[in-house]
């Protein structure tokens, strides 16, 4: 098959007439894929919410299937690979999954795997959430590790898709994996492509339209306070007296899992979820079975028995099956529990601390995380006084206290939890929000990344 045929195979995969942009788009993408590329090239392509990016992108990977060329579906959380598995209708894996040896009982990844695959597109979506050393708490270099492994592999090639106007990973003022410069210190010659024009298709949404808006705004200086158009039936402004009632109506219509409350701080988010939890939801048990879950912390140790599950990760989604017992211990309260992770399709018995439900941080502070090493390090039932100090540690690592999972209601949201994810129903918490805060960039981020979570009707709180 030639280049050309190749892109006349994406292009018939698409089920609309492409723009300008995504025919430029399909014959770079045929040429990278379908010719002998230099073997250390990597494409990068970003898209605007609206631009047909996802659309694209499904037609390609069925393309690639029928032209024979093996590929492999990544990305950086278990809720993102879900929804890119659902559009593209393949396979799509965590990267933690797919490019880590699995990890030691309470252990981290560390040791990059050998990379098998000869002549493999490795296309890898929600690619701005990628970050490099440390971001995921526990000192992984994910965009380091992913880049070694792929150029391991015999003619293997990297897709790295995005949308630079979201949020950046925590700790980073851009996306690393999304930066044509840091690309390149790797050693890597960067094909780069970017959709800016919204498709025909997208123009009637107003979550799309409001979405290009504040993207658009973003290159203005200075900035601007956001504007917001509420001239469509899919945006709704919405004030604190009728929340209750829509959210009511939106769990009786769609269901909780389909409806979020995203906001900008954790505190916040905990005001949310109790205030759901008793007026809206009438709960008044700390934990009750049906609770819906949020993952406040990478965790290595419970996922080492399920064959499935390669690790529970920050940001994943669970639902409480059924409720063990409850116990104190070392000065904080824990829950044996069984947990469904519907984006995982398992479920799993566990321990949770009870303590990081309505913390105001985003998971235990470090020093009560000190606390609980300290109490079971010092545990006089599980240690004399000459347990050597490597006894110890190594005791720490399958301890189910040391190693319960931290979760919060999943009701309300920050903004990076909810990133590669998405909900029919999403409620943007504008309230409180400054006139000076709102022209920042850090903001219409914020802003952006929020709006376009929405699938079906999205709510701005003011």
């Amino acid at each position: 098959m030639t280049v050309g045929e190749f892109a006349e195979s994406i292009l018939l995969n698409l089920p609309y007439s492409p723009t300008d942009q995504q025919v430029q788009c399909m014959a770079a993408l045929a040429r990278f894929c379908r010719t002998s590329a230099p073997s250390d090239s990597v494409f990068m392509l970003c898209g605007y919410a609206g631009t047909g990016k996802t659309t694209l992108v499904s037609a390609l990977v069925r393309a690639l299937h029928g032209a024979g060329v093996a590929s492999v579906l990544l990305a950086p959380t278990g809720r993102a690979a879900k929804v890119f598995a659902s559009y593209s209708g393949f396979p799509a894996y965590t990267i933690h999954r797919k490019i880590y040896r699995p990890p030691a009982q309470g252990k981290a990844f560390s040791a990059v795997m050998d990379n098998n695959h000869s002549r493999t597109v490795f296309i890898v979506d929600e690619a701005s959430m990628i970050g490099t050393a440390g971001a995921d708490g526990y000192g992984t270099d994910l965009l380091s590790d992913l880049i070694h492994y792929v150029y391991t592999g015999h003619a293997c090639r990297l897709i790295l898709l995005g949308d630079t106007a979201q949020l950046p990973p925590v700790g980073c003022d851009d996306s690393p994996a999304l930066n044509a410069d840091v690309l390149r210190s790797y050693g890597l010659k960067v094909t780069r492509a970017q959709l800016t024009d919204t498709v025909r298709q997208a123009r009637s949404s107003g979550i799309l339209y409001n979405a290009t808006q504040i993207r658009r705004a973003m290159r203005l200086s200075p900035l601007p306070g956001p504007t917001l158009n509420f001239g469509f039936d899919d945006v709704i402004d919405l004030n604190g007296v009728e929340m209750p009632d829509v959210i009511s109506d939106l769990y009786a219509t769609d269901g909780i899992d389909e409806t979020i409350v995203i906001t900008r701080a954790n505190w916040r988010a905990t005001q949310f979820n109790l205030a759901i939890r008793s007026t809206i939801l009438g709960r008044e048990e700390e934990l009750t079975r049906d609770e819906l879950l949020l993952v406040a912390k990478n965790n290595y140790h419970w996922s080492s028995k399920i064959p499935d599950l390669d690790f529970i990760a920050n940001g994943d989604t669970a639902r409480v099956v059924r409720i063990y017992a409850t116990e104190n211990r070392y000065g904080f309260r824990f829950a044996d529990v069984r947990l469904a992770f519907p984006y995982r399709s398992v479920e799993l018995d566990c321990k949770i601390v009870l303590e990081c439900l309505t913390s105001n941080s985003p998971a235990l502070t470090a020093e009560d995380q000190q606390l609980l090493v300290d109490a079971v390090y010092n545990d006089p039932e599980l240690f004399s006084d000459y347990t050597p100090h490597s006894t110890r540690m190594r005791a720490l690592r399958t301890n189910p206290y040391f190693q319960a999972l931290q979760v919060k209601y999943a009701y309300a949201v920050t903004c990076h939890k909810a990133q590669g994810g998405q909900w029919a129903n999403v409620i943007a918490d504008l309230s409180g929000v400054g006139a000076d805060a709102m022209q920042s960039i850090e903001f219409y981020r914020w802003l952006y990344t929020a709006t376009t979570r929405a699938t079906m009707r999205l709510f701005y709180l003011q």
